[in-house]
């Protein structure tokens, strides 16, 4: 069994190394199960099962008498499976909470923002269509985006991922406050 998995894993590394250095996009068709199998000299059942996992975290579909593409990834396939598990635990919903708030505060820190942002924000805390977890994700999204730190961003929309499985506490007076606040530096 143990040896079966570390082949299972090396596929895995194999497929994703593949992807990366042959230049694959989404909708780019993927090698065959067996043509996969001769490239890794691995079993056609190690293939398959890597195959099923990287389907099963939304990076790959498989498509009946066609084939197996390379999916537009987006996180929330992979936190849909795990958000299951992970937010079973109390804690762990609570930290997640105050990990994120610590993101926020971070990109709240600027000084000053420019006027197009500033916009921006106004529309969104004046737009009613969206709901409150879609007003959330654009308002701070636009804060993120104007800090340039992907890796802030990435991590804060993977939580962001996963609050979608919670309910959002957020008065809508909390994103006006922070656009006056701005505004003001501008005055």
């Amino acid at each position: 069994m143990s040896e079966r998995k570390k082949v299972y894993q090396l596929v895995l590394m194999e497929i994703q190394r593949l992807i990366k250095e042959d230049g694959y996009v989404p909708g780019d068709k993927l090698p065959s199960e067996r043509q996969l199998s001769i490239q890794f000299d691995a079993a056609r059942s190690s293939v398959r099962e890597a195959l099923r996992a990287i389907e099963l975290l939304g990076i790959i579909e498989t498509r009946q008498g066609e084939g197996t593409f390379l999916r537009n990834y987006q996180t929330y396939h992979a936190v849909e499976v795990l958000a299951s598990f992970v937010l079973q635990d109390t804690r762990t919903k609570i930290e997640l909470q105050e990990a994120q708030k610590v993101l926020e505060q971070h990109v709240l820190s600027l000084d000053s923002i420019p006027d197009h942002m500033l916009k921006k924000l106004e529309a969104l805390v004046e737009d009613s269509s969206l709901t409150k977890e879609e007003k959330h994700h654009h308002f701070f999204s636009v804060f993120f985006e104007e800090n340039g730190n992907q890796l802030l961003f990435k991590m804060w929309r993977l939580m962001q991922d996963f609050q979608a499985n919670m309910e959002l506490e957020v008065s809508p007076d909390y994103y006006r406050n922070i656009v006056k606040k701005y505004r003001k530096t501008q005055e």
